[in-house]
């Protein structure tokens, strides 16, 4: 359950009186549960007030209306993945860890909060190409956990070749990143966001990712070569 601090939301009307502030949070976290399975356009107002024992004019007394409903539903997921983040750097298991835990480590982090907002997360998706600014509070989240990673992973590389190993860092959680979304929003298989194999798989992919670029030879500059001569055929 929501604590009230955390209620204190736009679009929300703010109240003082506890049970009516467990209420709020109680359709909250219902309307959370019931995107797992519905799409925004399915949720239903009444059946979402039904569950939780409330009035729709309960609900509309709280909530301006549904779309400021959702916006107060990703700004609850994107205050829980800001926290998250928060918890990270101060995770004393990723401070003696190798870069094989650090992958494994800091890939299951962001499986469990795509799982635990999965419904939510899924119905911004859907609503990216007709309300883009719904998406963008969570490329922003996903920008600033590679911010964060970043410094924790180079730790573990080496700090030669620094430019380069940043980039396969950003590259790595992109791969992450858009193989978890192609998983809550289109389900491809075989694996899902639930499955543990998702997890092995993808921390592995991203160790495999950052172990190549510390063993490739640098890049060298094409300044200063000579061009081949090219030969007339005869």
């Amino acid at each position: 359950m929501q604590q009230s601090a955390e209620l204190d939301l736009p679009g929300v009307t703010p109240s003082r009186q506890k049970r009516s502030r467990e209420t709020t949070a109680a359709l909250l976290q219902a309307g959370a549960e019931m995107l797992r399975t519905h799409s925004l356009a399915e949720l239903s107002i009444e059946a979402l007030c039904r569950q939780v024992g409330a009035t729709v004019g309960a609900f509309y007394s709280r909530f301006e209306s549904k779309d400021a409903y959702f916006n107060a539903l990703m700004a609850l997921a994107a205050r829980d993945g800001e926290s998250r983040l928060s918890r990270m750097k101060e995770d004393k298991r990723l401070a003696g860890a190798d870069l094989a835990d650090l992958s494994r480590l800091l890939v299951r982090g962001t499986i469990g909060w795509i799982r635990k907002h999965e419904g939510v997360l899924r119905a911004a998706l859907q609503h990216d190409d007709t309300r883009p600014d719904r998406w963008s509070t969570f490329k922003g989240l996903a920008r600033a956990n590679v911010a964060d990673a970043t410094p924790i992973l180079l730790g573990a590389m080496g700090r030669s070749n620094k430019a380069a190993k940043t980039r396969a860092i950003a590259f790595g959680f992109q791969v992450v990143l858009g193989t978890l979304v192609n998983a809550i929003l289109n389900d491809p298989g075989p694996l899902s966001v639930h499955d543990r194999e998702m997890e092995e798989r993808l921390g592995n992919c991203l160790l495999l990712l950052l172990e190549a670029e510390m063993t490739a030879p640098p890049a060298r500059s094409s300044r200063g070569r000579k061009k081949p001569v090219r030969r007339s055929q005869r």
